[in-house]
């Protein structure tokens, strides 16, 4: 009788925590930011839903207690709503919603195919929107929540050769600053994260580079950038200073907006604040060594 008792006793205690824990849903966290995040999440003790296109691959996460590893392509609506469903049988509610799926397209804009400049938005922004708009209903509902989208100091400054990354970042800074006046008055904060360069395979699985050696007129900016991209592994910052800035953007309880992450994105974010645009594009092309 004792045994059970104890038994009955820790059951009610694990019920219990997880009715207390709050709960985040992240989208890309099959590696990089998303994959760091909902580690460090759940080892502060919060539930945690992370999302990804092939979730049947994942070998780490769906180890880890109060880890729910869910299929959410954001570039397929019709993906959201079964894992959004899912998330609040299984913990109860979504207090936090990380928009952190994303890539970077660079190269010249006439290299691009359509299809690349159309898969570059509907990533990085239209898949955004649709996840936030599919999470407000049951935000709106308690009348609480978060909803962080991972931006960049490329949402802020423009680099050489990233037309399209850079306009999807601009993108998801004004829809979040925009949407942030809409949701406070009900309860539900807006945040970004503006991480600079992070130790991820952003180069890699996450990066689309396109060129075409035909177009001669870009192809000196392509080389320098491309040199350029080959050393910038040593100044990176590593990933925890991401999921830091996140966690922060969470639990701070303040009305903060904006939340920078790396010594390289705070140094690029001030001085654009405080050079004029002749100064600081002339500084960047000396940077990037661009004549």
């Amino acid at each position: 009788m004792v045994i059970l008792a104890v038994m009955k006793t820790k059951s009610i205690i694990h019920k219990s925590r997880k009715m207390t824990s709050k709960t985040i849903f992240i989208t890309g966290a099959s590696s990089g930011i998303g994959k760091a995040t909902a580690k460090f999440f759940q080892e502060k003790g919060w539930n945690v839903v992370a999302t990804m296109r092939k979730p049947e691959n994942e070998e780490e996460l769906n180890q880890l207690e109060n880890v729910m590893v869910a299929k959410v392509d954001v570039t397929d609506k019709a993906s959201m709503e079964p894992a959004l469903s899912a998330a609040i049988e299984k913990f109860g509610s979504i207090d936090v919603l990380l928009n952190n799926a994303g890539y970077g397209a660079y190269g010249p804009l006439e290299a691009f195919p359509s299809e690349n400049i159309d898969r570059q938005f509907n990533t990085n922004v239209n898949g955004l929107i649709h996840m936030t708009k599919a999470v407000l209903p049951y935000m709106r509902k308690k009348r609480s929540g978060i909803i962080i989208n991972v931006s960049s100091v490329g949402g802020k400054v423009a680099f050489p050769l990233g037309s399209l990354y850079h306009g999807t970042k601009f993108a998801v800074e004004g829809f979040s600053e925009a949407l942030h006046y809409e949701l406070e008055p009900i309860g539900i904060k807006v945040k970004l994260v503006e991480p600079g360069g992070i130790k991820t395979d952003f180069s890699g699985r996450s990066f689309d580079f396109a060129n075409d050696e035909s177009l001669e007129e870009y192809q000196s900016m392509v080389g320098q950038l491309l040199q350029l991209f080959s050393t910038m592994g040593e100044n990176l910052s590593p990933v925890s200073v991401v999921a830091e800035a996140i966690w922060e953007a969470a639990t701070d309880g303040k009305n903060t907006l904006r939340y920078i992450a790396g010594e390289d994105a705070k140094m690029y974010i001030a001085n654009r604040k405080t050079q004029t645009d002749e100064e600081f594009t002339a500084g960047l092309k000396q940077a990037f060594g661009f004549n």
